[in-house]
């Protein structure tokens, strides 16, 4: 288990959306229809499930705890003084093994948009659409492809998600009819896993690169928009995703990090 994990880092970092600190420190969420309150202690994290006693190899899969991130780091440091030093900042982020079809949604629903209304239309979403968790009223599964798939935006609008309604109502018809096949994008070549999803209404190259790096866990895919692209050019001597090799995705994730930690160094910001 990955004694540098950081709660913080990992979920706070953009990636995911259904995640909540604690007074204590410990983070509380939901993923699919599994609700657990993460927390450490020491070198240990502590999972507490709070739908399964059982389901702790599910969780400890989610977290990524068996991907060898301080290896990866120490690689990627290796690349430029410049990714050394966001590296040596941003420690403990780990990417997690979302659900492809939850992540899809979730960075439909992020563009334009800033986290808290992102949280808040996600949340919105699982309430109107998905199942009771357990015997919770206040967590909620995240709904199928399958059951927003016959919904119209006009059925979204209690979502107050804006235009990004239709493009929801597309994506859930798109993969629900296996329009697009949402499975072979684990193994296809990016190129070709980023033009599948481009298939749906409204998602371009950042929400198809997003999907694919936290819902897939493509680790060579690298969201860019108009913020990396600027951390890039002023802060990373204009390096490029490919010069970053197979874990570009976590470096994007350092440089992202970092350049939200030092907006002055961004020039145009």
């Amino acid at each position: 288990m990955d004694s540098c994990f950081d709660l913080k880092n990992t979920f706070e970092c953009g990636q995911c959306f259904r995640w909540n600190e604690n007074p204590d420190g410990s983070y509380s969420g939901i993923a699919g229809d599994r609700r657990a309150t993460i927390s450490r202690c020491d070198d240990r994290i502590i999972i507490k499930s709070c739908t399964d006693a059982d389901d702790q190899t599910f969780w400890h899969s989610y977290l990524d705890l068996d991907t060898p991130y301080d290896t990866i780091r120490q690689e990627l440091m290796s690349l430029s003084p410049q990714l050394r030093c966001a590296a040596a900042c941003t420690d403990g982020i780990h990417i997690l093994r979302q659900d492809p079809w939850e992540a899809l949604c979730s960075f439909i629903i992020s563009q334009n948009n800033n986290i808290p209304r992102i949280k808040g239309i996600v949340s919105r979403l699982c309430e109107e659409f998905g199942e009771p968790c357990g015997d919770s009223q206040k967590w909620y599964s995240f709904p199928s492809a399958e059951r927003l798939a016959g919904l119209s935006p006009d059925d979204l609008a209690p979502l107050r998600a804006g235009f990004r309604a239709r493009y929801l109502c597309d994506a859930a018809y798109k993969v629900a009819s296996g329009t697009v096949c949402l499975e072979k994008l684990y193994a296809a070549p990016l190129d070709e896993a980023r033009a599948e999803l481009m298939k749906i209404v409204g998602v371009g190259t950042k929400v198809a690169e997003c999907t694919l790096l936290y819902g897939f866990h493509r680790l060579e895919a690298f969201p860019v928009d108009v913020w990396m692209k600027k951390a890039l050019a002023t802060m990373f001597n204009g390096i490029t995703p490919s010069e970053l090799g197979q874990y570009a995705g976590v470096a994007q994730q350092y440089i992202f990090h970092y350049s939200r930690l030092h907006p002055e160094q961004v020039s145009g910001i």
